[in-house]
């Protein structure tokens, strides 16, 4: 079972990005990258359902999760996957919370829970 969190967008797939895009730096985070997944597969001869993965993050909040839990860096900083399937635009993260309990952090609850806010609001710009 997945532990990610799956929200249909109001929006278009191309405004939909736009948006999340928007919304992330207006927060003050970074967009560290914004890969076209589905381009990455033309290049390669195939096909693939509109498809993006938005890195971002803001080292404020990232990096002390990395110093006291290095393992955490493995995903960190932050994903937005956006996909659109016969009509509908879905984005897809996994909230800091559930990456806290993957990789044992402890003492950092306050932290944890303002990461998962600063997702939940990013993703609510679109929804």
């Amino acid at each position: 079972m997945s532990d990610a969190v799956v929200k249909t967008s109001r929006y278009s797939y191309s405004e939909t990005i736009d948006r999340l895009t928007a919304t992330i730096v207006a927060a003050g985070s970074t967009v560290f990258a914004n890969i076209d997944q589905s381009a990455a597969a033309r290049s390669a001869g195939m096909t693939l359902r509109p498809t993006t993965l938005i890195v971002f993050g803001n080292p404020k909040g990232g990096t002390p999760l990395m110093d006291a839990f290095p393992l955490a860096a493995l995903e960190l900083p932050l994903k937005l996957l956006i996909w659109e399937e016969s009509g509908t635009v879905d984005v897809a993260y996994t909230p800091a919370s559930v990456i806290a309990v993957r990789y044992a952090v402890a003492g950092k609850d306050a932290l944890i829970a303002a990461l998962d806010h600063a997702v939940e609001t990013v993703v609510a710009s679109v929804i």
